[in-house]
Order: C-alpha cells, then structure tokens, then sequence
C-alpha cells in the first residue's frame, strides 16, 4: 500500500476497538496502526489486547471482538513500550481521533506509566475535514471518496485503512480549495499534515474535554456548575474543586492537565492564600 500525502515525518492513522465509550472507565480491545512514511510506504500493525474486564455484549456486537477472542492476548502495559516506539516521531491521524481514539490511547499509556509525549505531534482528523465538506459517516465518506463499499465495518483494520484512505482522497480532491475553520479563519487546504492539522485542531485542554479554550485563549470548564468559568477563577475562589476533581471519577489526563493549570497558579503566586 502506498500513499501520495506530503509528509515530514511519518503520520499514524489508527484506529481503536475497546470495552465501551467511556475514557476513564473502559479498556482497549485492538488497536491497528498504519503508519504513511515519507516516502510513500504504509507500515501496518495489528494488535489485540485483553482489557482485563469483560467486554459486554453490546460491544462485541458492534466491533465482533468477544472475551474469548482476547483471553489469551497480553494486556495493554504489556506491549504499551512496544507501541509507544513504534509511534515514536509520528504524527496521529485517524477518523473521529480527536474526540475518542487519542483520548483512550494517552490514557492507557498513563495507566501503563509510559511516556508518550503529545505535545509536538500533530493531529489529524479525517471525519473533522469530511463534515466540513461532506457531514456523513466513515463507510459514506469511503463510498463518497473512494468509490468503495466498506467491508468489516467496525474492525479495527477495515476502519484504520479506510480512514488512511479517505484522507488520501480528501487531500487530492480539496487542494487548493479555501475552507474555514470553526474560528471562521479561512484556511488553503495543502498537501501539508501542518495545515491538516489546523483543520482538525480543536478547542480542548484535555483529550476529554472537560475544559476547553475561550475566545481569548483561557482555561475554561466545560461542564458542570463552572461551565464556561476560567479554570484559574474557580481554582482560585473554591480551592476544594481541584480535590474533588483528583478524586472524582475523571480521566487521568484530564487530572493532568488540571494539575498543570493549578501548579502554574503557585508559580505565578495566584493561589488562594486561603488554601490548607
């Protein structure tokens, strides 16, 4: 398999299935990764994993991975380093990516206590570029662009390889095409994963989204009674939050992303004086 997307350095399309939805309770199943290297060759990876809690019905149903099929496969810590090297240097691309896929792969690799470093890649979401051209689903928009009935919907591979090449076929198709972001900024779609990137980039401080960044760049929850509050203000007013948050039921990188927020606070010396 090759490709024709102008790269720097390799794009790993992936693509996950898992135990359920939820980011901090439920566990990966398969991950595959194709990886576009710069000069044209795709370098494919298929791993099962057993999620160490049972897989309910109503999942395997839908992606067809039961208990028994994983029963036997090592456990994500155990091939976390292994990924996490062949990952290294790429950047993440994949179909619906940003609101699930990366999420639950970041949080399995803090769970696995393995470093996998996101600040310097670039993200690319295929399914933000094709609703902003064509709303539909991942087997109309592999209809739509190439041309092709998606098989094995829902399998790890059939999802990853369509989602590599719906990308491939967007990018031919929309060069040179003006579009606008969600900030209404005007956008030259290229063949240039920096520009995909701007396409696909949200607003979001943590993989979860529950805090995102207003219109003047800050910090701000994005759910419950502060939605729409800036993270330092409510920090600042009600220092007992962060605790409850650390040790609510939330994503550990979204604990993360808090702690961060709260530790540069202190340095800046806009903590609550109030605080035990």
């Amino acid at each position: 398999m090759t490709h024709q997307l102008v790269l720097k350095k390799p794009l790993a399309f992936f693509d996950l299935e898992t135990t359920g939805v939820s980011v901090a309770k439920d566990r990966i199943v398969e991950i595959c990764i194709a990886k576009a290297l710069p000069n044209g060759e795709v370098v494919i990876k298929d791993q099962r994993i057993n999620p160490q809690i049972p897989i309910p019905l109503e999942t395997s149903l839908i992606h067809g991975i039961y208990d028994e099929d994983v029963k036997d496969a090592p456990p994500f810590k155990a091939v976390a380093r292994t990924l996490a090297q062949f990952l290294d240097g790429c950047d993440l691309a994949g179909f619906n990516c940003n609101r699930f896929d990366v999420p639950m792969l970041v949080e399995e690799f803090l769970r696995a206590n393995v470093d996998f470093d996101m600040k310097n890649r670039r993200l690319v979401d295929a399914q933000r570029i094709y609703h902003m051209m064509e709303p539909r689903n991942l087997s109309a928009a592999y209809k739509f662009y190439c041309g092709k009935d998606l098989i094995n919907a829902h399998s790890a591979q059939a999802d990853t390889l369509a989602s590599f090449e719906v990308l491939n076929a967007q990018v031919q198709r929309y060069l040179g095409r003006v579009v606008k972001d969600d900030k209404g900024n005007e956008i030259l779609l290229q063949n240039d994963v920096d520009v995909l990137h701007s396409l696909s980039a949200s607003n979001v401080v943590d993989f979860a989204g529950r805090m995102v960044y207003n219109d003047k760049g800050q910090e701000v929850f994005n759910f419950g009674k502060h939605t729409g509050k800036p993270v330092i203000d409510v920090l600042q007013k009600e220092p007992s939050y962060y605790d409850w948050m650390l040790n609510g039921d939330f994503p550990l990188d979204t604990k993360r992303k808090l702690t961060e927020i709260r530790l540069r606070m202190f340095s800046s010396g806009l903590a609550s004086t109030t605080r035990k």
